[in-house]
C-alpha cells in the first residue's frame, strides 16, 4: 500500500454488501486505495469507539484516512468518487441528488436486501487470493 486508504465496513452477512465489495476491491487491483473489514469485527473495534459504531446501519460504512465516518450514500460516493473514471462520474452525479433522497433510495434497498441476495457463507467475499490480503478481521 501507497497511502493511506479508505477503510470500507460491510455486513459480513449480506450478499449484497458482498457484491459491493469484490466491485470495489476488483477495481483497485493495486489495493492502493481500500482495505475491508466485517462491521463488529476485531479492525471495527479497535477503529471506531463503541458509541460511534453502535450508531450505524448495519451494511456499509467508510472510514476515511482523516477520519471520517461516512454511511449510507456518503459512502456509496464517496467509494465511487475514489475509484476515478466513469465511476467518479456516476459519484459526482449521485451527489447532486438531495441527501433525504438518497439516503432514502440507499435505506430502502438495504431492507430488501436479505430477500434479494443469498446469504453468504463466509464473512469475507469469495475473491482471487491476490485480492484476498486486502480484508482485516
Amino acid at each position: 500500500a501507497d497511502g493511506p486508504m479508505d477503510l470500507v465496513f460491510y455486513d459480513g452477512a449480506c450478499g449484497l454488501c458482498h457484491g459491493a465489495v469484490a466491485f470495489l476491491a476488483r477495481r483497485d487491483p493495486e489495493g492502493r486505495v481500500f482495505r475491508f473489514a466485517p462491521l463488529g469485527g476485531a479492525t471495527f473495534r479497535d477503529r471506531l469507539p463503541e458509541a460511534q459504531g453502535a450508531g450505524l446501519p448495519d451494511s456499509l460504512a467508510l472510514l476515511t484516512p482523516e477520519g471520517d465516518l461516512l454511511f449510507r450514500s456518503g459512502a456509496v460516493i464517496r467509494a465511487l468518487r475514489t475509484l476515478g473514471g466513469p465511476w467518479a462520474i456516476l459519484g459526482r452525479g449521485l451527489q447532486v441528488v438531495p441527501r433525504p433522497l438518497r439516503d432514502g433510495g440507499y435505506d430502502l434497498v438495504a431492507r430488501v436486501r436479505h430477500r434479494l441476495f443469498r446469504k453468504p457463507e463466509q464473512a469475507c467475499p469469495t475473491l482471487p487470493r491476490d485480492l484476498q490480503d486486502r480484508f482485516l478481521p
